[in-house]
């Protein structure tokens, strides 16, 4: 099935080659990946800060896999939605799907989540090795989030806890699975505060997903936040996951002890430009770029706190 790529002469309509590196990167989206950077990056930081010390190799061992299971969610989004015909019918406003376009074929994409999912397990296996039954736990429940999303029977992207899981898996199990894997301890309240306000940021991009294809998700049948609540409180939905984690920030500050953990208070007329950009979208594709702005929203705001925990430790 690739009508697409052979209409112009073995280019996608797109204007890239079908089974070619461009083809592979539009599956994977690479924006989307920041929402898996975000939390390590940040959980390292902040048992730096209270600790002193980082597990180097465990630290990186945790990015990796938690950048290869969120493209396996993008992957299996997008042969998933291929599967199910959706993107045929309507009238999609979203990031093309490769496999829609026909630039990469359903069993193959399907045999590369199976050789990434063997990826995740064996990056996960050292940390495993090392602190035991809960890091596999987490592991395989990431792993089945992120196939469940667009597949089996009643895929999470058809209900409205799509968010939820956002939040649940790239917030408090990122952040705080992190801190676990390179502390082997239950970490303290300020983790989990730290968190939620990553969770929030990536619930909030999600969000705007699924107000950008709220109408055409009605008509295949996917029952999103943006569907079931409506556009207006879906709006509202966007506007606390931007907010939240700047409130989030004072209580941090407040645990830890730590001013510099105010950092990304710089962020807020950003922040305000970018929710005043979203209420005036005017649809469709454009909200695609909201879309990038809030992943890149999430990493900034990940970073600068980091860099405020680094500098408190370092200033202590």
């Amino acid at each position: 099935m690739r009508p697409a790529a052979q209409a112009a002469g073995g280019m996608g309509a797109s204007g890239i080659a079908p089974n070619s590196w461009r083809a592979w990167l539009m599956a994977s989206r690479p924006p989307s990946l920041f929402v898996a950077v975000s939390p390590v990056l940040l959980a390292v930081a902040l048992v730096y800060e209270r600790t002193g010390t980082i597990d180097v190799a465990s630290a990186l061992l945790a990015l990796a896999a938690s950048v290869v299971i969120q493209i396996i969610s993008n992957l299996q989004n997008d042969v998933g939605y291929t599967v199910r015909g959706a993107e045929q019918r309507g009238n999609r406003k979203g990031l093309p799907r490769a496999t829609a376009l026909g630039l990469l074929g359903v069993a193959q994409v399907r045999r590369a989540i199976g050789l990434l999912i063997g990826l995740a397990l064996l990056l996960g296996l050292p940390l495993i090795a090392e602190r035991g039954w809960p890091v596999l736990a987490m592991g395989l429940a990431s792993i089945a989030a992120a196939l469940a999303y667009m597949g089996g029977p009643r895929p999470i992207a058809y209900t409205a806890l799509g968010e939820t899981f956002v939040f649940l898996f790239f917030g408090i199990v990122a952040v705080v699975g992190t801190d676990y894997v390179l502390t082997g301890v239950l970490p303290p309240p300020s983790t989990w505060v730290a968190a939620i306000a990553l969770g929030a940021l990536s619930a909030a991009a999600l969000n705007v997903n699924n107000v950008r294809d709220a109408a055409h998700d009605a008509d295949v049948g996917r029952r999103t936040f943006a569907v079931v609540f409506g556009a207006a409180l879906a709006r509202r939905f966007y506007a606390l996951g931007l907010a939240l984690p700047f409130a989030l920030l004072l209580a941090l500050a407040w645990l830890e002890g730590a001013p510099l953990l105010l950092a990304p208070l710089v962020l807020a007329p950003a922040v305000a430009t970018l929710w005043r950009d979203f209420c005036r979208c005017p649809g469709g594709l454009a909200f695609n770029d909201i879309l990038v702005r809030t992943f890149a929203m999430e990493l900034k705001f990940a970073a600068l706190l980091a860099l405020g925990a680094l500098a408190t430790r370092w200033l202590a």
